[in-house]
């Protein structure tokens, strides 16, 4: 682990390792420390830190199936991908979902779309074209 030091946002979930697995999965995170009640996942120039809502306040919150995008946060998280298409395919296999190809637009020269993880967290991709 470098000593080099990150923008980080810590991420609360109900569920962490399927949070977490979906950060790692879909933009590629990696996961560089584990402990019962976090997951440090990084990138290049960013930490996420999902941290597991306690178990007395998680009792009360409810995740629809599939879940409902959590629209009213106001925080979205924003991720460079290579590719939407492929993150759109790997979203859906891990939980979330990513907008389809018609709700796409393009901001400062890349392509944009927004999308959310297993617990309705709104995110955003940016793929530079």
């Amino acid at each position: 682990m470098s000593d080099e030091t990150h923008a980080g946002a810590v991420l609360y979930a109900k569920d962490l390792p399927r949070v977490s697995d979906f950060y790692a999965s879909v933009v590629g995170l990696t996961v560089t420390h584990r402990e019962g009640d976090h997951v440090l996942l990084a990138g290049r120039a960013l930490d996420l830190v999902i941290q597991a809502i306690p178990a007395s306040i998680a009792d009360a919150i409810e995740i629809t199936t599939p879940p409902t995008r959590r629209e009213e946060t106001p925080i979205k998280l924003i991720f460079p991908v290579a590719s939407i298409s492929a993150v759109r395919e790997a979203a859906a296999r891990y939980g979330g979902e990513i907008d389809p190809p018609h709700r796409e637009w393009r901001y400062r020269g890349s392509r944009v779309c927004d999308g959310h993880d297993p617990e309705g967290n709104v995110i955003q991709l940016r793929e530079s074209s």
